[in-house]
């Protein structure tokens, strides 16, 4: 027997010499990459609620100080009770876990905590003794270099615990839709549980298994005194939260994870900071309004003859840029394209509140006179109204109202072009913008042959709703760092795009547009709102744009079949589909929900003399002065002849009349550039 103890002695001596030995030589590796990758979390403009991630991983490490103590404790009530008191192995541990892994199918051996994070930040899942050793000889190196607050942090962010949910964070808003730091007890349990088994004890497929587990982990914490007899016997199975099992790009996610990505890269953000930086981003949408969003489209949009039908919305509000809703279409997964940020919709009249402003700068007034007929020839261009209606001599507030063609295209003409659209970039459109054709301008300007964004349209006008404010736009408020240190924050850049009488003349015109005219559709909304349609030729698409002091917003509608616009016409059983018909449907009953709960906003009124009488002169005078935009030319004119006297010009069929032909108006930025066009052009 003393032989035999000796033996004993020195065996054991040698052994913990040679583990003693190993682990001397033992280096700690570099943390495995997907340890130590999170995933970059986007939320709504609270910064609360999370809208999705930009990556496949749902990681997000958080310090253990977030984590409540009873977490903490139902975890090490399930795992490793003694964890405080262990240098981090557990021989009676190790020899069952060998035996499991000789003789079962288990994957969770009875491990330490400190053995089990070793495995899953530095080793493979292989089951081995090769790498049950390099996890007991790193686990008790960790021990010495770490301490044992931070090996349970680790852990807890680190393990499964099935849902596809990568860490304690994680698997709290799988299972319970809340943050780990407003765990229960119950709740706790729950999560403890799942770590000897995420997949046989899910409760999809065993909750009755899930059910007995929780009841040994509760037992436990109440064994170890961590909760009272009387917590326990109160304590119920709580409820599970439904799997989220559908696609993570799923319906409008993916086109709001998609432009932020592209945000975070005009921003400077690589790749792999985007990817696996753990990031956070606080957006600038709004979960009411993008819910809003989402309900209008569903509820007021066409729902026969839909094939190919696109359908845009964006919302930004006036001021600062900031874009608090975004429809880009039915559902990601199923087409990618975003149609609200996407620019492949022709404007058709909503252009024509750049060609007012413009005019309003140039002291145009609201009750100039211009021709309404139909078909009218400017400048060798001809063209139509809407269903080729003649209004005669119309106001420009009138030609707003009704969205008559020939009058906006006579006062562009007179006005020129290059101011025109000065307006519509000082307004927000960009220059990129398809079809707008700086170097080549001509008189179809007007009528929105340009095909800008839902975006680029709600940003332009939202420079209206602030009265000529302009601000380029963000769809993010703030990056924060894994350490809540803040990366990038967003400051809005206000400029000055118009003067403001001129916006608040703007949208008194606009104002009446919905009120008595084309955009009818949009009184329903209840508060004061200014806003305007847009028809383009060939019912190719509609558009409807509008604002109030709070929000701008646009909506687009357009058809593509085999990558080819077509038209509108038969959708949803109307024979044209205008902008006055679904878009400002769609766009009143989002802006009914997204503004539920603000106050009612007035617009600022326009100058006391919004309605003057244009100043046109009877005659000319001698020096042949020019007559004022939206006059008519006088039917007299005057002159002095050689004595002094007064001469009457010659009646309209004197032989030889003379002609008083106006200078034709350069329509280009290039004015060695002829912009005329005779191309015809319906829009409304």
């Amino acid at each position: 027997m003393r032989g035999l103890l000796l033996v004993g002695v020195l065996v054991g001596s040698l052994g913990f010499a040679a583990f003693a030995f190993l682990v001397g030589r033992t280096e700690i590796p570099n943390p495995n990459d997907v340890v130590t990758s999170q995933a970059t979390v986007v939320y709504y403009a609270g910064g609360r609620q999370e809208i999705g991630r930009l990556t496949d991983s749902t990681r997000q490490s958080i310090p253990l100080t977030d984590v409540p103590l009873h977490t903490q404790q139902a975890v090490l009530a399930a795992e490793d009770r003694g964890f405080y008191d262990h240098g981090g192995i557990s021989p009676l541990g190790i020899v069952r876990a060998a035996l499991n892994n000789t003789f079962t199918n288990s994957t969770q051996g009875g491990s330490t905590i400190t053995q089990q994070y070793a495995k899953n930040a530095y080793l493979t899942q292989e089951r081995s003794w090769q790498r049950k050793l390099k996890e007991a000889l790193l686990a008790f190196k960790l021990e010495t270099i770490v301490s044992k607050d931070t090996i349970l942090e680790n852990y807890l962010n680190t393990s499964f615990f099935g849902r596809d949910a990568e860490g304690i964070q994680a698997a709290s808003m799988a299972y319970f839709r809340v943050p780990a730091n407003q765990l229960t007890v119950e709740q706790s349990a729950v999560l403890a549980a799942l770590l000897k088994s995420p997949g046989g004890l899910s409760p999809e497929e065993n909750l009755s298994g899930l059910q007995g587990r929780w009841a040994y982990v509760m037992d436990a914490l109440r064994d170890e005194g961590w909760i009272t007899d009387a917590q326990r016997d109160a304590a119920r199975f709580p409820e599970i939260a439904e799997s989220q099992t559908g696609n993570r790009l799923g319906g409008q996610t993916g086109y709001i994870l998609t432009a932020v990505q592209e945000q975070l890269k005009e921003l400077g953000f690589d790749e792999e900071q985007i990817q696996s930086g753990g990031l956070r981003i606080v957006t600038t949408i709004e979960r009411r309004a993008q819910r809003s969003a989402e309900r209008a489209v569903r509820t007021q949009g066409p729902t026969s003859d839909t094939k190919g039908l696109r359908i845009g919305l964006a919302a930004v509000r006036p001021g600062t840029g900031e874009i608090v809703a975004m429809y880009g279409g039915k559902d990601f997964i199923g087409d990618q394209i975003n149609n609200a940020t996407q620019r492949f919709a022709q404007a058709g009249s909503t252009f024509k509140p750049f060609a007012l402003a413009a005019a309003i700068d140039e002291k145009v007034p609201l009750k100039s006179v211009w021709s309404g007929d139909s078909p009218i020839t400017v400048q060798g261009y001809t063209l139509n109204n809407y269903d080729n209606k003649s209004y005669g001599s119309v106001t420009l507030l009138e030609a707003t109202e009704k969205s008559i063609n020939s009058a906006y295209v006579e006062m562009e003409s007179s006005l020129g072009v290059k101011k025109v659209a000065r307006a519509a970039l000082r307004a927000g459109i960009p220059k990129s913008t398809p079809g707008l054709n700086l170097d080549n301008l001509d008189l179809t300007f007007v009528l929105g042959t340009a095909s800008p964004s839902a975006v680029d349209m709600a940003n332009a006008y939202a420079t209206f709703a602030a009265r000529g404010v302009t601000a380029p736009t963000t769809l993010i408020r703030r990056v924060l760092g894994p350490n809540e240190g803040v990366l990038w924050e967003y400051t809005p850049i206000p400029d000055r795009a118009f003067p403001e009488e001129v916006a608040d003349t703007v949208t008194f015109a606009l104002n009446r547009t919905v009120n008595n005219g084309t955009g009818f559709t949009a009184r329903a909304l209840g508060r004061p709102a200014a806003g305007k349609t847009g028809t383009t030729d060939g019912n190719k698409s509609a558009w409807f744009v509008g604002y109030t002091p709070q929000l701008a917003a646009a909506v687009l509608m357009a058809k593509e079949i085999d990558g080819k616009p077509v038209s509108l016409s038969g959708t949803g059983g109307l024979r044209t589909v205008t902008g006055g018909s679904f878009p400002a449907a769609i766009w009143t009953a989002f802006m009914t929900g997204a503004l539920k709960g603000l106050p009612e906003e007035a617009f600022t009124a326009p100058p006391d003399d919004v309605l003057r009488e244009p100043d046109c002169p009877a005659v000319l005078a001698p020096d042949m002065q020019e007559v004022p935009l939206g006059c008519p030319i006088p039917d007299v004119v005057t002159e002095f002849g050689p004595d002094g006297i007064v001469e009457e010009a010659p009646p309209e069929d004197f032989p030889g009349e003379p002609v008083i032909d106006a200078a034709p108006q350069d329509t280009t930025f290039d004015p060695q550039q002829d912009g005329r066009s005779g191309k015809k052009k319906n829009s409304r």
